[in-house]
């Protein structure tokens, strides 16, 4: 599978972005899915997940309440909507797909997307 991020931007904080993760292929719907970040200098990081039917979601606490994950399968699209950002939240943003169960860790993730860029200004 094949996937394409897009939606990043600038921001001023406490404003909202909306990341959407495109992918090819008729199979989407068996992936569990995970949107992950990288700030320079820092490792890759989990930021949330969503199973493959959408019924289970899971956050890193710094985005609880602010973050929402969600997919159409439909669409072949997963989504991660972003309201109140804080310039901490600055990274590259980066969706990735892995068969079966959702896991916290990149390198149990088969497939990545190129990455957008999330630049929150204070």
């Amino acid at each position: 599978v094949q996937l394409q991020a897009s939606g990043g931007g600038l921001v001023q904080a406490g404003g909202s972005l909306r990341l959407s993760c495109a992918a090819s292929g008729r199979t989407f719907s068996s992936y569990a899915m995970g949107w992950f970040r990288q700030a320079p200098g820092k490792e890759r990081e989990l930021v949330a997940t969503i199973t493959w039917n959408g019924h289970s979601t899971d956050y890193t606490d710094s985005v609880k309440g602010r973050f929402t994950i969600s997919r159409d399968n439909a669409k072949n699209t997963v989504y991660l909507q972003m309201n109140n950002l804080k310039p901490e939240d600055t990274a590259v943003y980066y969706c990735a797909a892995r068969r079966g169960s959702t896991s916290s860790r990149p390198h149990a993730y088969d497939y990545w997307g190129q990455g957008t860029q999330v630049t929150v200004s204070s």
